[in-house]
């Protein structure tokens, strides 16, 4: 699929929002990506994960996983795609943790993937985790990065969609100096 093609399916779903928002990096935009909205549709999440997942198949990952809430969906129709297993990491107590009596070992060829990346906070813990299992990191999948930048994981980073959207800290936000309501839709 071409690029403009995922953005067209964002802004019919709705899923591509203007206003206000905070973002769970804690950084302020005036754009907001709510894959959730996208990724309710089982064959829309199907085929964007699945064209993701392609670009990772020759690598032969054994698991797949992401950041609770926004990744769940993802790591698990990538992995379906793939035929591996889907796992993904929750906040305890401000720390990313494998929970649930999900593991990993040491032979594991781990995929890491997002519905979004911002500035990529959310991704590093999630590499933390499987580099402390000592399993192996295969690549980091998304299907929209926002970063703006070009993120180094230390492994390829495959996105769908790559957009640059401003983002404020909030002391130098517009849209706070023009008082327009913040939302926050993030998990974090």
């Amino acid at each position: 699929m071409q690029e403009k093609d995922i953005l067209k399916l964002f802004t019919d779903t709705g899923a591509l929002l203007s206003g206000h928002f905070r973002l769970s990096s804690g950084l302020h935009s005036g754009n907001y990506f709510q894959c959730a909205l996208l990724l309710q549709y089982p064959d829309i999440a199907e085929k964007l994960c699945g064209e993701l997942a392609s670009y990772f198949k020759d690598d032969k990952p054994t698991c797949v996983i992401a950041p609770a809430l926004g990744g769940v969906i993802v790591s698990y129709e990538i992995a379906r795609n793939l035929k591996v297993k889907s796992l993904f990491t929750e906040r305890v107590e401000g720390k990313m943790v494998l929970r649930r009596g999900f593991d990993l070992k040491k032979e594991d060829r781990v995929l890491v993937v997002e519905d979004v990346i911002t500035t990529g906070l959310s991704t590093n813990e999630v590499l933390e985790v499987v580099k402390s299992k000592g399993a192996k990191i295969i690549g980091v999948g998304c299907v929209v990065d926002r970063s703006g930048k070009t993120l180094d994981f230390g492994v390829r980073l495959k996105s769908l969609v790559r957009l640059d959207f401003p983002t404020y800290r909030q002391e130098d936000c517009p849209l706070c100096k023009k008082g327009i309501k913040i939302k926050k839709p993030g998990s974090r």
